[in-house]
């Protein structure tokens, strides 16, 4: 069945284009409740990893884009009202923003277990990145960041530059840990004016690990 075909398979009219995605991993478990439209679905389809529609910042995203923790699908459900997906999943890493492998990782009335959320800290890198972005095409006044597009590569490259110098002498945690958000940023700026991704270090450095 083509792609086209398995999509109007989804009654997107009665979800206002928005359908509810249920997670399992290849031995049952319930990893996530996601959402999807038809574009997310679409990506999922053709690239075989996990797309979801995030309602709160209105945009697709594949799981694992950055932090390497991708969902390799495996089997496609629809339910009876064709309203709802349930998804088997190869789950690379953990499933949850706090670190846990399951975000139903606590019952009712357990306080939380939060582990250490790589896919949360790194989200708020890919959302600085998708900004950065959007600065390099639609500049706007008075952006710093915008000044350094218009500066060029000699002046993008130095502030990577300096911003390193900055984190070798800074002292005590507080310190080290601006400065390193400031060198994050700029490297950033750097990637993006060199038209490359996060993910696309993300999938060299899981290429490492293998």
């Amino acid at each position: 069945m083509k792609i086209e075909e398995l999509l109007e398979k989804v009654d997107w009219k009665k979800m206002n284009g928005i359908v509810p995605v249920i997670v399992q991993d290849e031995k049952g478990v319930v990893l996530t409740l996601g959402y999807t439209d038809r574009e997310a679905l679409e990506k999922t389809l053709k690239e075989g990893v996990m797309h979801y529609y995030s309602r709160s910042k209105k945009r697709i995203r594949m799981k694992g884009e950055v932090s390497g923790n991708v969902q390799k699908v495996k089997e496609i459900k629809i339910d009876c009202d064709s309203d709802a997906l349930l998804v088997k999943v190869e789950q690379k890493g953990v499933a949850c923003h706090t670190g846990n492998y399951s975000c139903f990782y606590r019952k009712l009335g357990e306080g939380e277990k939060y582990v250490g959320g790589v896919d949360y800290s790194l989200s708020i890198l890919k959302e600085l990145e998708d900004v950065i972005k959007d600065r390099k095409v639609h500049p706007k006044a008075n952006s710093y960041t915008n000044s350094l597009f218009k500066k060029g590569k000699e002046e993008i490259y130095k502030k990577v530059g300096e911003e390193l110098v900055e984190v070798l002498v800074a002292e005590g945690k507080d310190r080290i840990v601006y400065e390193t958000a400031d060198l994050l940023y700029h490297l950033i700026v750097l990637l993006v004016y060199n038209n490359i991704e996060l993910k696309d270090v993300m999938k060299e450095l899981s290429g490492r690990r293998r």
